[in-house]
C-alpha cells in the first residue's frame, strides 16, 4: 500500500468594512512548501476585488509570498487559496545528541566556522514578537532536559507536558496574548502552545522555528466532515546539529496534539514566530471598523475530486 497522502486545502478569507478602503497593500502566507515529503501539486489563488498585479517572490526564511494592492474603493475582500499536495511519511525523528551539547554547539563562539545548516538554525535562538526568553520557562523545560538526555526524547517530553498541562480554550486568547499570559493561565490554542514550547526550548539555548499548516482532522464516528470548519495550525520544528560538522536535522512536534507530524500535517512555511508567516497580512487607508472570516476546509483527495469549496 502505497505511503502517498494527497489533499485538498481550500483557505478562505473574508473581510467587510463599515467605510470604503481606498488603499490596500496585502502580503499572503497561503503557498504550501515543497519539502523532501511534501509536494505542492498544485496552488492557486482568488482574489476580490480582483488587483492588476499579484507578485511571489521568497521571503528571508524560503516561504513563498504572494503580495497585491487594491487602490480603487472597496467594502469587502474576499481572498481563496486552493491547493492539492501530496504528503509521503517522514519516518521517526532521529536526534540522539544530547540537548546540552547541541545547545553548547549552537551557541556563540568567536571565530567558529558554522556549517550552512547552523547558520540558518541560528535565526531561531533569540526572542522575537511573540517569543521570550525568560528564568521561568528555563526551569519549566529543565524538568524535561536533564543532563545528558538527547534532543529527541527532551523534545518529547516537553511535547507531551504542554499537551496534559494546557487546556485548548480558543475563548481564552486572543492574537496578540503574551506568552508569559498563556503560561500562567494555562490556556490557549495551537499559537498559544507553539509560542510557550518556541520560549521554553531557545530559553535553553536551543533553536527552534514556528510552523504554520494545517491539520487534517477526522469527523466524530457516523457525521460527515463539515466543510470549512478546519482552522490554520501550528507546531514547532527544533535543530539539531549534526555529529563532527555534519549537517544536522529538523524535528517537528506538535504540543498541541501531543504528536510528532507526520502524514495528516501540511507544512505552509516557517518563521520565528507566527508574526513571520501569518497567512494574510497588510496595512489599509480607510475601511473603519471591520470583519473577519475565515473557512479552512481539509480533504483527503478521494473526498475532494469535484466539490466545490467556495462559501
Amino acid at each position: 500500500m502505497s505511503d502517498r497522502h494527497v489533499y485538498r486545502i481550500h483557505h478562505q478569507t473574508t473581510y467587510q468594512y463599515a467605510l470604503p478602503v481606498r488603499l490596500s497593500h496585502q502580503v499572503l502566507h497561503l503557498t504550501p512548501r515543497e519539502l523532501p515529503w511534501q509536494a505542492c501539486l498544485s496552488h492557486t489563488v482568488n482574489i476580490l476585488p480582483q488587483p492588476q498585479l499579484v507578485r511571489s517572490y521568497e521571503d528571508n526564511f524560503g516561504n513563498i509570498i504572494k503580495a497585491f494592492s487594491l487602490d480603487t474603493d472597496h467594502t469587502s475582500l474576499d481572498v481563496q487559496a486552493d491547493s492539492w499536495v501530496a504528503l509521503s511519511a517522514r519516518g521517526q525523528p532521529q536526534a540522539q545528541m544530547a540537548w546540552d551539547e547541541a545547545a553548547m554547539q549552537m551557541a556563540y563562539h568567536g571565530g567558529r566556522v558554522m556549517t550552512p545548516g547552523m547558520l540558518e538554525a541560528s535565526n531561531f535562538l533569540f526572542e522575537s514578537s511573540h517569543v521570550r526568553i525568560k528564568r521561568e520557562f528555563i526551569r519549566y523545560a529543565a524538568e524535561c532536559f536533564g543532563p545528558g538526555v538527547s534532543v529527541l526524547e527532551g523534545v518529547r517530553t516537553l511535547m507531551l507536558r504542554i499537551h496534559e498541562e494546557f487546556a485548548f480554550d480558543p475563548a481564552a486568547t486572543t492574537v496578540s496574548t503574551p506568552v508569559t499570559e498563556v503560561f500562567v493561565n494555562r490556556r490557549g490554542v495551537c499559537q498559544d502552545f507553539a509560542h510557550l514550547m518556541l520560549s521554553c526550548l531557545r530559553s535553553i539555548g536551543l533553536a527552534a522555528r514556528y510552523v504554520s499548516g494545517y491539520l487534517l482532522t477526522e469527523p466524530p464516528p457516523g457525521q460527515p466532515r463539515l466543510i470549512g470548519a478546519d482552522a490554520s495550525h501550528a507546531w514547532v520544528s527544533v535543530y539539531c546539529p549534526g555529529a563532527e560538522g555534519a549537517e544536522g536535522s529538523w524535528i517537528d512536534a506538535d504540543p498541541t496534539n501531543g504528536v510528532f507530524p507526520d502524514t495528516s500535517h501540511i507544512t505552509l512555511g516557517w518563521g520565528r514566530d507566527f508574526l513571520d508567516i501569518s497567512p494574510l497580512r497588510g496595512v489599509l487607508i480607510g475601511g473603519g471598523q471591520q470583519s473577519m472570516q475565515v473557512a479552512v476546509t481539509v480533504l483527503p483527495a478521494e473526498e475532494a475530486q469535484g466539490l466545490q469549496l467556495s462559501i
